[in-house]
């Protein structure tokens, strides 16, 4: 059997990371078909409904570090994966998650023969160099330490000083990453996939303080029962909550009201695929930074996801959203 290569796309929260496989997809061989292992921290996957447009084979993990449920809901969506004999292999984990245990996974004897592990491609935002609640965090500290290729996005957006921080930081790690990249919008380049996987080492154990749940599966369909117009979900894990919501498909959101909500929700991360009366939008924010990009989606359920380290007023956003969305 051929083994299929296989990348480890990781970062921290905001970093990037679908954008950066959006970009990807859209530059991919045209003759070649490519599947997705997405991990969300939260339970109500928005980024597989963003992905699963470009013609990709998407699968979801919800709930948290896929790697923290002994592996199940990963292995099941890697062998269903697997299954359809793709042409390359994404995993994408949870800004949250620790990318070792999934390193371990797919060089096991289990998936050798395979699956050809490539490069893990870690993004991170270079303003984050400056902020201890990033460069304090063990789980940031060890998806760049176990990285083969590290890529600055979103230049752009960033002084020189930022610029300095992140190459200052990246240089004094051992052994040398094979590629130190910059780049904006996730514009990764495609022969960065090829890069040869060298086996690196974290500074930390890997421990995010929270129970395993073996019973765990890739995400599950949400049903509303009749007259229900949305279901929540909540998550906690490693200091961090998050809180989603799934509306049916015929709940249509004020776009203008849903855009200022965003703008003015000080959360740390924020991401959304809604119906509203201007069609279907993806709105992703980043310290209340709201960008937004319309989707070729009809007659879908939206789904708003919230992170945030400190514990935000849940059922007062639940009755804002309510508030603003309508049957068509």
């Amino acid at each position: 059997m051929k083994r299929i290569p296989t990348n480890i796309i990781t970062g921290f929260l905001g970093a990037g990371k679908t954008t950066a496989i959006l970009s990807l997809l859209a530059r991919k061989p045209e003759n070649e078909k490519w599947a997705i292992l997405i991990n969300e921290f939260g339970n109500v996957g928005v980024d597989g409904a963003i992905l699963d447009q470009q013609g990709a084979i998407v699968k979801e993990v919800p709930g948290g570090c896929m790697c923290c449920v002994a592996g199940l809901p990963m292995s099941v969506g890697i062998n269903a994966l697997l299954a359809q004999k793709p042409d390359r292999l994404l995993l994408e984990p949870t800004g949250l998650g620790h990318p070792k245990e999934i390193i371990n996974k797919l060089t096991s004897d289990t998936y050798q023969q395979y699956i050809d592990l490539k490069a893990t491609i870690t993004l991170v935002d270079p303003r984050h160099f400056s902020d201890t609640l990033y460069t304090d965090n063990q789980n940031f500290q060890d998806q760049i330490a176990l990285a083969d290729v590290v890529v600055a996005n979103k230049v752009d957006e960033c002084v020189d000083y930022d610029l300095f921080a992140f190459e200052t930081y990246v240089e004094q790690i051992e052994p040398k990453k094979a590629v130190v990249g910059q780049v904006e919008q996730g514009k990764l380049q495609l022969e960065w996939l090829e890069v040869e996987r060298l086996a690196r080492h974290a500074a930390h154990s890997h421990d995010h303080h929270h129970a395993h749940n073996e019973e765990a599966a890739p995400l599950p369909g949400f049903e509303l029962a009749p007259g229900q117009t949305f279901v929540r979900k909540e998550n906690s894990g490693q200091g961090y909550r998050s809180c989603g919501w799934f509306f049916a498909a015929e709940q249509i959101f004020d776009f203008s009201q849903l855009f200022s909500l965003l703008t003015n929700l000080n959360a740390q991360r924020v991401k959304a695929v809604v119906n509203t009366e201007r069609g279907c939008f993806a709105f992703n924010v980043v310290n209340q930074v709201v960008s937004v990009n319309e989707l070729s989606l009809e007659g879908f359920e939206s789904r708003i996801e919230v992170i945030n380290k400190e514990l935000l007023p849940w059922d007062e956003l639940e009755q804002i959203l309510c508030a603003m969305a309508s049957e068509k």
